[in-house]
This record gives C-alpha cells, structure tokens and sequence, in this order.
C-alpha cells in the first residue's frame, strides 16, 4: 500500500520554501506526495528581497484539486499559503467536498511585501473558512500571537495559553512555534492534542530563522500522518527533520539560508 500526502501551497522560486519544499519532504520521508498549486512567490533581489506575488485563478486550483482527488483516495493535506480570499474560498470548498482524516494547516499569514489591508482580508478569511477544518495547526510565533491575540509570548507557559486560544478556534491540535525567536537557549514548540500538553525543545541552531523551516514541519507532520502515526508520534519525528535539515541548511546568494530536506 502506497502511503499519499497531498499538499496545497505556493511555489516558491528559489525552491527553499513552499510546496519544492513540501514535496522534497514527502519524498524523504517515504510519502507519495502531489500537490495543488495555489499562487506564484518569487523574491526581488533588487527590492529588499521583498516578495512578488501571483495568484493562481480560483478556477484552476479547483480544477487542479479535482483532478488530485478524483485521481486518488486522499485523506491527508498539507495546506500553506493560500494569498488571498478568493484563494481561501476555492480551497476551502474543495476541503469540504470529502472527508479528511487529518488537514494540517500552516497558516501563513503574511507575504512580505504584501499591502496590510489584503493582508487582513486574507488573515480574517483564512481565520474563519480554513482554521476550522484543521486537525492540526502550525502557527510560528508572530501567527501564535495573531491567531490568540496575545502581545506578548516570552514563555512556555505564555506559548501554552496560546495554543490553547488558538484551539478554541476549531482545530483539535496545535503546534504553537517558538523557535529560534522564543527567549532561552532551546527551540520550543508546544503540542497541544485535546487536554495533552508536550513541550518539545531542542538546542537552537544558531539565531536566525532558516526559510523553509515552517514549511517542511508542516509537510513532515502530514507524511507522517499519511503514514499511519498519531499526532504526537507525527509531530515529534518532524521536529527531528527539521532540525536536521537546518543543522544541514543551505547557503546561496540569498540573503538568508534554507532548510536541506533529508541532510
């Protein structure tokens, strides 16, 4: 029996992040994996590395989602970024037509770059249509604070009451993200599955954030899914990917480094 993960994101230009990296994931870890593209990111060097942005037409994403689930039983998906509201409602109608037996959900909130009343109107739709189907959620800290509406998280235990907020929005895990931002000298991240609180937190791999890093967590999540693991087995063994993969990161001419899927 094949193991399926499907996943529905962005692609990413310089192939660090977005659904390269998902499918580079899926790979890796013994996942088939397809995916429906949502949108078109490439950086501009000569803009601060800003983002340039091009949305897929609602029409094709449904079109390329029929396709994937009429070609396939799928019952596990990756969604990232989706860009727009037009985006989220396609998408989200999509999900509903069948059911699920996980939707892990990276919610991208912000594009660099983007104008911030877009960015609202996307943060609000994607709040309200997606979010609910979600079994597991992956918010960094900036999209922690957002979706629980805390200013300030200093501390596991602020991590925690986040990831508790956030649930209270629909999904039944969350994987609030501290990372590299979050102060001491571990990356942590709080699991919160239903009443189950596990911290899980390992050295920090340097200072700065790695691109791709959120990415491959949530795609590692999903495959693993996709493989028969429980949520806090999933979660556990993608941290360990990950961390390997910005242990094994990449440099370029970019002005940032990006997580090496399998190193």
């Amino acid at each position: 029996m094949v193991d399926l993960a499907y996943v529905i994101a962005g692609s990413e230009a310089t192939g660090g992040a977005g659904i390269q990296a998902d499918l580079r994931t899926f790979q890796e870890l013994g996942a088939f994996g397809l995916g429906t593209m949502t949108c078109i990111v490439s950086f501009d060097p000569a803009d601060d590395w800003n983002h340039r942005f091009f949305p897929v037409p609602a029409e094709i994403i449904a079109q390329q989602m029929e396709a994937a689930t009429t070609a396939y039983e799928l019952d596990v998906v990756k969604i990232g970024m989706l860009g727009t509201p037009a985006t989220i409602d396609v998408v989200a109608e999509g999900l509903r037509r069948q059911p699920w037996r996980h939707v892990v959900l990276d919610p991208v909130l912000i594009c660099k770059g983007q104008e911030p009343g877009a960015a609202l109107d996307t943060d609000t739709a994607l709040r309200e249509q997606v979010l609910p189907l979600a079994t597991v959620v992956t918010p960094n800290l900036f999209e922690t604070k957002t979706l629980s509406g805390m200013d300030t998280i200093e501390t596991v235990e602020q991590l925690t009451e986040a990831a508790r907020r956030i649930q209270a929005l629909g999904p039944r895990a969350v994987v609030a993200k501290g990372g590299v931002e979050l102060p001491g000298d571990d990356a942590v991240d709080v699991l919160l599955d239903g009443d189950e609180v596990t911290v899980l937190a390992t050295p920090k791999v340097g200072n700065e954030r790695v691109a791709g890093a959120g990415c491959t967590l949530a795609a590692a999540i999903a495959a693993e899914l996709a493989k028969g693991r429980e949520v806090r087995d999933a979660v556990t063994r993608a941290k360990e990917f990950v961390t390997a993969g910005i242990e094994g990161r990449v440099s370029g001419k970019a002005p940032f480094t990006v997580v090496r899927q399998g190193a």
